[in-house]
């Protein structure tokens, strides 16, 4: 297929924190807002005057620091995002908004007010309390854990607007961004698509990492050039697969296992699309606060609700994506020390593989990595044997 025009651009934003466009907004005097969850409803950051960025650490490859600070059994994610702090990597933030889900990352977070990592004499941490059920009083709670803990925070220190005015604009500017991420994605759906993986990617991490105003355009452009884009004359791939997992920022992983000649043609993970790209709706009368905290209590899959029921939803949502979007497998995913996903590997796993209370069975593939891509070799091998094991099974007509 012919390249897009914006992919080595959309590479580019993606090989440092402090990118091209993040720079340009700075310059503007917005402020760059860092969250390190899906949790964080990256809306809320991007009112006026503001930017969200979700946080990365592009080409970490030990962190020693982090490690002396968070012990060598700590989330490889998190002690990255750390290192990358100490070297002076997120010195362009305003204030870093995080959750007490995760011990770990919650630690990690702490460190950048303790060591007082960034420059800023504004700079701070607030972490919320996220409820785990789900009805309307912890869709309430949620609310004013969010006015406590992210909007009156940042109304004392930078004087922000968070106006309903305000927020509902914030609210059409991510509706916006999701239809066209999805519009994209939706590509991938096809028996040849005209989109890789790899490709697809890139351009869902530029749309958590850049200021959305700015890469919108570039998106636009993209949706065009998909519109009339010529596929293969046949697919170069072997086998369709869903990824399923943990903190995967690294496209890289993705080029990696379409090169085992498998297309990613799903990606149900954390920096993924499934969720979080969905549109958010204010009913009539309704606040848009509580509309956003709404829309992320009931559309986040965090393996770190154990009760039944969300552990049966999140099974099924698995399965209904990886039908939909046409997966042959599913390779789950998850980071090393990471107690929540390994749980979830594990469970995912036996449940897909045995179609346990699932409508029905899915060839599963699971592994543990670290955040880089050192283990890259073992990866590969394994990629390969589940893409052969598909192709076995097309033929045999089991999938």
């Amino acid at each position: 297929m012919r390249d897009l025009k914006h992919t080595i651009a959309f590479e580019e934003l993606l090989r440092s924190a402090n990118n091209e466009l993040v720079r340009a907004a700075c310059a503007e005097g917005r402020l760059a807002l860092a969250y390190n969850c899906s949790h964080i409803p990256e809306v809320l950051l991007d009112v006026p005057g503001c930017f969200g960025v979700r946080l990365r650490a592009p080409g970490c490859a030990n962190p020693d620091m982090a490690t002396y600070y968070m012990t060598n059994r700590s989330c490889p994610y998190s002690k990255s995002i750390l290192e990358r702090a100490f070297e002076g990597g997120y010195n362009f933030i305003a204030a870093l908004l995080g959750q007490e889900c995760c011990t770990t990352m919650n630690r990690m977070e702490q460190y950048f007010e303790y060591c007082e990592l960034i420059p800023d004499k504004k700079f701070f941490v607030s972490c919320l309390d996220v409820p785990i059920n789900r009805s309307e009083w912890h869709e309430g709670y949620y609310e004013r854990q969010l006015r406590c803990k992210v909007i009156e925070p940042l109304e004392r220190a930078y004087g922000i607007d968070f106006s309903d005015e305000a927020l509902l604009g914030a609210i059409e500017r991510h509706n916006e961004l999701c239809r066209v991420i999805n519009a994209i994605g939706d590509y991938r759906k096809a028996e040849n698509p005209v989109i890789t993986g790899y490709e697809f990617a890139l351009m869902q991490l530029c749309s958590l990492t850049c200021p959305k105003d700015k890469l919108l355009p570039m998106l636009y452009e993209t949706l065009e050039e998909l519109r009339v884009r010529e596929s293969e004359p046949k697919p170069w791939f072997r086998a369709r697969v869903m990824v399923v997992g943990s903190e995967i920022d690294d496209p890289e992983f993705t080029k990696m296992l379409e090169g085992c000649g498998a297309y990613v043609c799903a990606d149900r993970y954390c920096f993924g699309s499934m969720p979080g790209r969905e549109e958010i709706a204010v009913s009539p009368g309704e606040a848009p606060l509580h509309a956003i905290a709404r829309h992320y209590l009931h559309n986040n899959h965090c393996p770190r609700a154990m009760g039944p029921l969300p552990l049966v939803g999140r099974k099924n949502y698995v399965y209904d994506k990886a039908k939909e979007y046409g997966a042959e497998g599913i390779i789950v995913e998850s980071m090393k020390f990471c107690e929540y996903w390994g749980y979830e590997r594990a469970q995912d796993a036996m449940w897909l593989t045995e179609g346990f209370e699932v409508p029905g069975s899915m060839p599963v593939c699971q592994i543990e990595r670290d955040y880089t891509t050192a283990a890259a070799g073992q990866l590969r091998t394994r990629f390969q044997a589940f893409v052969e094991s598909l192709e076995i099974k097309r033929i045999q007509g089991a999938i």
